[in-house]
């Protein structure tokens, strides 16, 4: 048995002896560059685009314009919850009449060399006319506010209402009504390689694209859409990735110009986006406005929430529509049982970057807005806030647990889960009963420090379908074909224990092959936690299918059925004694002999999501003089129903609470009045490092499997992210207890605490009698 087993990834030898293979690795024959020049305002008209000096260039080979883009080429569309009345907002690969943010493409450069490019953009000379820039969500709706996209008739593009219950019943019922604004802040992925692409004509006029990501397959479809060529026409590969998280993998304007380059020209066409471009036109992510009225009880029970949120999609509609939104309002709930529910979500234009997911997208903002309320309630009665969690939480008996509230074109049920449970696991684990003597000690000796809780529900294996093909190789191996993409989450490691588990081989004799659109027929990709969940299902069905067809030839040949057969350690044994009967390459060479193909593939469908938990808990220390906030102790417990690598699940929520860790105290994309990202580089776009990531005591639950699946998992890669805001910020509330201060926004900075310890204490009435 491999699976529940931390067996070392399979991945990792090849990456850290240096051998892996990034878009930029490789160089062929007759290569250009090309260069993309990016508006500098962040809206304007294009008065005109004077292109001759470049074309005079002697090594430069290409010049585009959006008035030389293809008369008939549709806008790049949407891959995720798309709306038809969302279509006039999606964005062409060049700006034709206008740009609507800083950074948006406006012409492409092809050139014999990067260097070369680049001194051509510099003499691209473009008038533009410029216009008042929005860059509030509020001002965006005014009435007198002009609109970027005028068909659509508002920049308030589209709202989302979903409800449970009758909220204004429950509030009038209510004894205490809390009112409150929430903002989190504009953010992203910023992984360590940024987008890059390589586009290459075979003397065929075949295509081949090397850098897709994460939905390669999705990715082939749209370009050969927007190309209008047939799909076998064009190949995709889809080379290492330097981290996904989201942003990397979507269809960018890129990604068709630099293939259509290619087509043009007969020569391989390269793009790598520098750090700067990165910033300024990779979605960007999170950026919401809350505003809040909850109805409860004198023992914290929550009746009634009313949200409304107002969402900073940017300038576009991505291939993401309106995922993010949908997913605030139907995760929102989270483990609470809350009798009425109402959200009106405002999916609202800026002149700003386009947003899309990053991970635990919609959750990420949700979560922070709902565990930073539930410590307000707590507050407000003078109550232990775990024990209002506990009050609130969804008991085991109650799932299937429907929330009320649609996400992704299903009401969001819960499959399975014991949230109490997990409460009582984390207050164990942090010695929760006996923080407040250890508090006060502590405070005795001029130390602040403080413990923060925040519960969460993910959402995993979204479908509807994923695929996978496995067949035994000549030398004994096998070959696993999956519809999945490597971003760096162990998806070759996880699905070869899966294979390995079914056909009793070493998962180290396991081949895993994506990402190539001629060699694995189909897929759905790596998106929303689904890997495990459905590519793994789509893995363990095919092997069972394989395995099946073994085992029948070993029946015949022992005169034994086939359900008296296992294969285990490379043998056929008999199950009744455990007897081991022959090597399973004896049965392997007798299917062959009777011509009978050792291959199987299997497409899993799903129709709803699975639903992994957790909670996390922080414990921090205050610097009195500086502000300075030392995570002291940090905790995970996640149950995600059964775990195939444990060690894999381990790695992903140490990485999660890294970046999550970025979007509560450090990582911001600042936009100025004027629509100019002032927070480009790292010299501004600060990222934890090392030295502020914390050892994360992480507790792997199993006790609630998933029925909806043949393995019981529920996914892993988003749960180690979406819960630290609201710990820090609740561990930050409870330390300065004393103080004036409210938490509300993000990202946490220094300067809140040492503004609120400056002012002092504030005195209670018993203090002040």
């Amino acid at each position: 048995m491999t699976i529940g087993t931390s067996v070392k990834r399979i991945e990792d030898p090849r990456l850290i002896t240096g051998k892996g293979q990034y878009v930029g690795d490789i160089k062929l024959p007759n290569q250009c560059e090309a260069v993309i020049v990016r508006s500098p305002h962040a809206h304007a008209n294009i008065l005109r685009i004077d292109t001759e000096k470049v074309k005079k260039l002697p090594d430069v080979l290409m010049v585009m314009t959006g008035q030389d883009l293809p008369k008939d080429l549709s806008p790049i569309p949407m891959r995720l919850a798309p709306n038809e009345a969302l279509s006039k907002a999606l964005q062409f690969p060049l700006a034709k009449d206008k740009v609507r943010y800083v950074g948006e493409p406006v012409v492409l450069i092809v050139a014999s060399s990067r260097y070369t490019a680049e001194d051509a953009a510099d003499l691209i000379d473009v008038l533009y006319e410029p216009l008042a820039p929005i860059t509030d969500v509020h001002t965006a709706i005014q009435p007198d506010t002009c609109l970027l996209h005028p068909e659509i008739g508002s920049n308030d593009l589209f709202l989302i209402h979903s409800k449970k219950g009758s909220v204004d019943e429950q509030l009038k019922k209510c004894p205490y009504v809390l009112e409150e604004n929430l903002y989190v802040q504009r953010h992203s992925g910023i992984p360590l390689e940024t987008r890059g692409l390589l586009a290459v004509v075979q003397k065929d006029r075949r295509l081949t694209v090397y850098g897709p990501t994460k939905v390669v397959h999705f990715n082939h479809q749209i370009l050969a859409t927007l190309l209008k060529k047939e799909p076998q026409d064009i190949r995709f590969i889809e080379t290492d990735v330097g981290g996904g998280f989201g942003p990397r993998g979507e269809f960018y304007p890129e990604d068709y110009l630099i293939p259509y380059a290619a087509l043009q020209l007969g020569r391989p066409v390269k793009w790598i986006e520098d750090r700067l471009e990165h910033m300024l036109a990779t979605n960007h992510s999170r950026e919401q406005k809350h505003h809040v009225v909850v109805g409860f009880d004198e023992r914290g029970r929550i009746h009634a929430l009313r949200d409304e949120i107002f969402v900073d999609t940017g300038a576009y509609i991505r291939t993401h529509g309106v995922t993010v939104p949908v997913l605030t309002q139907g995760m929102f709930p989270g483990p609470y049982d809350i009798q009425a529910l109402e959200f009106h979500t405002h999916v609202v234009a800026t002149n700003k970057t386009p947003t899309g997911t990053y991970r635990g997208p919609g959750r990420f903002e949700g979560t922070f807005v709902r565990e930073r309320i539930i410590d307000m309630v707590a507050k407000k009665l003078n109550l232990d806030p775990t024990v209002v969690r506990e009050r609130n939480l969804i008991k085991p008996e109650q799932m299937p647990y429907t929330n009320g509230i649609s996400a992704l074109g299903q009401v969001v049920e819960y499959d399975s889960g014991d949230y109490p449970q997990i409460l009582d696991t984390a207050r164990r684990a942090m010695s929760w009963n006996q923080f407040a003597d250890r508090k006060a000690r502590a405070a005795k000796n001029g130390k602040i420090i403080g413990l923060g809780f925040a519960m969460f529900v993910e959402k995993s294996g979204l479908g509807p379908w994923e695929f996978c093909e496995v067949e035994i190789l000549e030398n004994g191996g096998l070959s696993c074909k999956t519809g999945l993409a490597d971003v760096g989450q162990g998806v070759k490691t996880a699905l070869a224990q899966i294979c390995s588990d079914q056909l009793g081989i070493p998962y180290s004799k396991v081949t895993v092959i994506h990402g190539d659109t001629d060699v694995v027929e189909k897929g759905n990709g790596s998106f929303a936690t689904r890997g495990t969940v459905v590519g793994g299902s789509a893995a363990w069905y095919a092997s069972e299918a394989l395995k099946k067809k073994l085992l029948k030839v070993a029946a015949d040949v022992y005169n034994l059925q086939s359900n008296e057969l296992d294969i285990m350690n490379q043998c056929i044994i008999q199950i009744s004694n455990q007897k081991n009967l022959c090597p399973l390459e004896d049965i392997i060479t007798e299917c062959r002999k009777q011509e009978i193909e050792l291959s199987e593939k299997y497409t899993f469908s799903i129709d709803h999501m699975s639903y992994p938990y957790g909670i996390h808990a922080a414990e921090v220390a205050i610097d009195i003089e500086t502000g300075k906030i030392k995570i002291e102790k940090y905790y995970i417990a996640y149950d995600l129903g059964r775990a195939i690598n444990p060690l894999l699940v381990h790695g992903q929520l140490v990485g999660g609470m890294a970046q999550g860790l970025g979007g509560a105290l450090f990582e911001e994309l600042r936009y100025d009045d004027n629509g100019q990202l002032i927070t480009g580089s790292f010299m501004d776009y600060l990222i934890p490092s090392s030295m502020e990531v914390p050892e994360i005591d992480i507790e792997i639950l199993e006790n609630s499997p998933s029925p909806l699946n043949p393995l019981g998992v529920k996914g892993a890669g988003e749960g180690g992210t979406v819960a630290v805001a609201p710990a820090i910020a609740n561990a930050i509330i409870n330390a300065l207890d004393k103080y004036p201060i409210h938490i509300t926004s993000l990202p946490i900075r220094p300067e809140v605490i040492r503004d609120a310890i400056k002012k002092g204490p504030v005195m209670n009435e018993e203090e002040q009698t």
